[in-house]
Order: structure tokens, then C-alpha cells, then sequence
């Protein structure tokens, strides 16, 4: 969220932005705002005059009074009376546009980072570099949850009958690599130096609010029935709203955290081959990664953050790239996005496996994150988020890209960095 008085003052840029992420609906809601919260700023003068001189005039009744003066006191009683209703109605109005202003403000894009290229949506995305060779491989690898089940490692049939749709159970081996993943996962950010933490898997309504746009909100989250509670798609919103209303001290800045968590998430309208099987489901675990820094640390900690990604898989024997969200691809809190993206030997083509983005003060703005600087004044920091590994898509690629098939049987290569968290396994081989 940007501050009102930058919108006020920068009314041209502010809607040259919204242009360039291609939202041109949204133009009309910088001038909107604008109005409004002149609105609001007349009525909060008036009403800091009439409080000013209801404070006067007391204590001019008090000595009036004192003075025996009470014809001329009560004359000034009826001033005060009649000012109350004036000062009541501006107080409610007040409260009003200070709410209106708020909703707008909540919905006019981040200004983008001018790095950032113009495209409108993610198939103009840019590609920045590509790490590992590609594999081809030499047999026909079966879809992800055939592979699986090569190794009796999923069930969907239960758990569509548990739970229905966009469920399953992961089993035996498959399931003991699952948590290897995350295990490794989490002991790999470790030794970059970030603290390890599990979250609440649910939030407050002002949480959700304060860490995602609208938009994302309606698409995502699943709501507690009766409560004001919601479960968290990521938990990037759990350890980001961690901070909320809190003045941090300069000195034990950049605060580095990655935490686990089951997701939960709605997947509106997913649909198609990468949609089916465990790539787009309602609930999975993850291990993620947080920054909460100064302005001017914030690029290098983006650059850091989706490097370690690369990194990881790297460790794993799996060909990535990264991919430079362009402007319209971006959601509106954000200031800059990257996506890793794995390589996939089935469809011969790359599919996301981690998004790293830096957030600017868009967050901290509303959930009131601070930071008290050696000379004493506060500023807002700056906040970035990044997936270390979301196994369910981690799976997909590990299995295609480790994959062997040998006399009519398939087997599986555990990479050497995950075998101590397999019991010194090597190899799954298919029954």
C-alpha cells in the first residue's frame, strides 16, 4: 500500500504505474482517493477547531463562573451544546472517509521497480538464466502420479473419497521422500543463516489483509466458519504478520526466518494437465523463507534470496531457470518478482517451483511495521518472501528428473544430498 500523501503529490505517477501493469480499470481510483481524503482532511480541521474551542471556551465557563458570571456562562453553555452535534456528525464522517480511503488505498497497485519489464501478463515474462542441462530422456516418462504409483506411493481414490477432490495420500517411500525434501530443505536455510521457525497455521482477518491484495485474498484463502480466522495459504503470511504493530530496532536488522507449514488453498478455476495430479492441490507442506530488512538492503536480499532457491536445486540434480515476472504478471503489492522454474523431462518444458519477491514497505505499511534507527526516528522496513521448496511441485521434478527405467522396471535415484534423511538409501526401486 503506498502513502496517501505520495498519491497526493504524485497523481501522474501513481496512475503511469497502474498503466504499466496494464490495470487501466484502476485509474479512476487515484482520483477518487485524492478527493476523498481532501474531504478528510477538511473535515479533520474543522473538528480539530471545534475542539480546540470547546476547550477554550470551558475553561472560560469555569472562570465566568468563578466570577459569578452566570447569565454569560450559560450563554457560552449553549455555544458548546450546539457545537457538540456539529463536532459528533464530523467525528462520524470523519470515520467514514478515513474507512473509504483506506478500501481505495488498499486496491492502487505498488509502485513497480523500474527494473521491471512492461508485459501484460505471464507469457511475457522474461527469462534471466538458466542453470543445468536439460535432460532428455531416452524411455517415455510416465505423468508424476504414475510414477508414484510405480513405487505404491499415492492414493487418490481414498482421500477423493475422504475429502474429494485436490487431496491424496502419499505412501511408503514416496511419503518418506516427501519429508526428506522438507527436512533437507530446512536445514539447508539454516546454513544460509536463517532461523528456523513453525508458525500458526491460521490468521486474523487484519493479517491477511495486511500481507495480500484483495484479489489474491478471494482466490486463496479458506475462511473458519464463525471465527475471525483464516488458514494460511503460505506461511509467509504467518511470519510476516509475526511483526504486526511492532517497532524493531535498528540494530537486529535484517531479521532472516524460514518456517514450515501445511498450505491450504482454494486453486480457483485451475484446470489443464498441470493443474491435474498433484501439481494444483487444496492443501500441501512447504518450507519458506522471509526477510524483514532496510529499504536499501532490500534488492540485495531479493537477489540473495532467489539464488539460494536456484541453489537448492541445483544440489538436487535438477535443471532450473529463473524468470523475471514483467509488469502485469505482478500481484500489487509487489515491487519485483522472480520465479524459479524446474525443468520438466515429460513435457520437455520448465513449470514454477518458487517465487522470490520483494514487497517494498507495501506490508509493513499495513501492519504497521517500524523500525527505530540509531537516531531515534522510525521508518517502515521493507519486506521480501521467497518458497525454499513446496514438495508436491519439488516431487514432480525430483521424480522426472531421477528417474531410470531398466528391464521393464522403473526405478529411482535419490540424490546424494538427500540420502542421509532416506536411511542411506540410494536407490526406490519399483516392486
Amino acid at each position: 500500500m503506498l502513502d496517501m500523501r505520495f498519491v497526493r503529490e504524485n497523481p501522474e505517477l501513481v496512475k503511469e504505474n497502474i498503466r504499466k501493469k496494464f490495470k487501466d480499470a484502476k485509474l479512476p481510483l487515484v482520483d477518487e482517493v485524492i478527493a476523498l481524503d481532501t474531504r478528510k482532511r477538511e473535515v479533520n480541521t474543522r473538528a480539530n477547531e471545534l475542539r480546540a474551542n470547546r476547550n477554550k471556551v470551558s475553561k472560560e465557563i469555569g472562570a465566568l463562573m468563578a466570577q459569578g458570571k452566570r447569565d454569560e456562562a450559560e450563554e457560552k453553555k449553549k455555544l458548546v451544546s450546539q457545537q457538540a452535534q456539529e463536532l459528533a456528525d464530523l467525528e462520524a464522517e470523519e470515520t467514514v472517509l478515513a474507512k473509504k480511503v483506506n478500501e481505495i488505498m488498499m486496491k492502487i497497485p505498488n509502485i513497480i521497480d523500474a527494473s521491471v519489464p512492461l508485459g501484460k501478463n505471464d507469457e511475457e515474462n522474461v527469462e534471466v538464466q538458466q542453470y543445468g542441462e536439460k535432460t532428455v530422456p531416452t524411455f517415455e516418462i510416465p505423468y508424476h502420479t504414475d510414477i508414484m504409483a510405480a513405487f505404491a506411493g499415492i492414493d487418490k481414490a481414498a482421500a477423493g473419497r475422504v475429502a474429494g477432490e485436490g487431496f491424496y495420500y502419499l505412501m511408503g517411500d514416496i511419503a518418506r521422500l516427501h519429508s526428506a525434501v522438507l527436512a533437507y530443505a530446512r536445514d539447508f536455510m539454516i546454513d544460509k543463516g536463517f532461523t528456523y521457525c513453525i508458525p500458526p497455521f491460521m490468521i486474523r482477518s487484519n493479517v491477511v489483509t495486511g500481507v495480500m491484495s484483495f484479489e489474491e485474498m478471494d482466490a486463496m484463502m479458506y475462511k473458519i466458519e464463525g471465527e475471525d480466522l483464516y488458514l494460511i495459504g503460505t506461511s509467509e503470511h504467518s511470519m510476516i504478520g509475526k511483526f504486526i504493530d511492532t517497532i524493531i530496532p535498528e540494530e537486529q536488522l535484517p531479521l532472516t526466518l524460514t518456517s514450515y507449514s501445511p498450505c491450504f488453498r482454494k486453486e480457483k478455476g485451475a484446470h489443464g494437465i498441470e493443474e491435474r495430479g498433484i501439481y494444483r492441490i487444496h492443501q500441501f507442506e512447504k518450507q519458506e523463507m522471509i526477510v524483514i530488512c532496510k529499504p536499501e538492503e532490500s534488492m540485495d536480499w531479493f537477489h540473495k534470496m532467489w539464488s539460494y532457491s536456484v541453489e537448492l536445486f541445483r544440489s538436487l540434480d535438477i535443471p532450473v531457470r529463473t524468470l523475471e515476472c514483467c509488469s502485469g504478471d505482478l500481484a500489487d503489492l509487489k515491487v519485483k518478482s522472480y520465479d524459479v522454474e524446474a525443468w520438466s523431462p515429460k513435457q520437455q518444458k520448465y513449470f514454477e517451483v518458487c517465487s522470490c519477491s520483494n514487497l517494498g514497505d507495501a506490508q509493513a505499511r499495513r501492519l504497521g511495521i517500524r523500525v527505530k534507527g540509531a537516531d531515534g526516528q522510525k521508518y517502515l522496513a521493507h519486506t521480501l518472501n521467497n518458497t525454499v521448496v513446496a514438495p508436491p511441485r519439488m516431487l514432480i521434478a525430483l521424480l522426472e528428473n531421477n528417474l531410470q527405467f531398466a528391464d521393464g522396471k522403473y526405478s529411482l535415484r535419490i540424490p546424494e544430498a538427500l540420502q542421509p534423511y532416506m536411511g542411506g538409501k540410494t536407490l526406490i526401486e519399483q516392486a
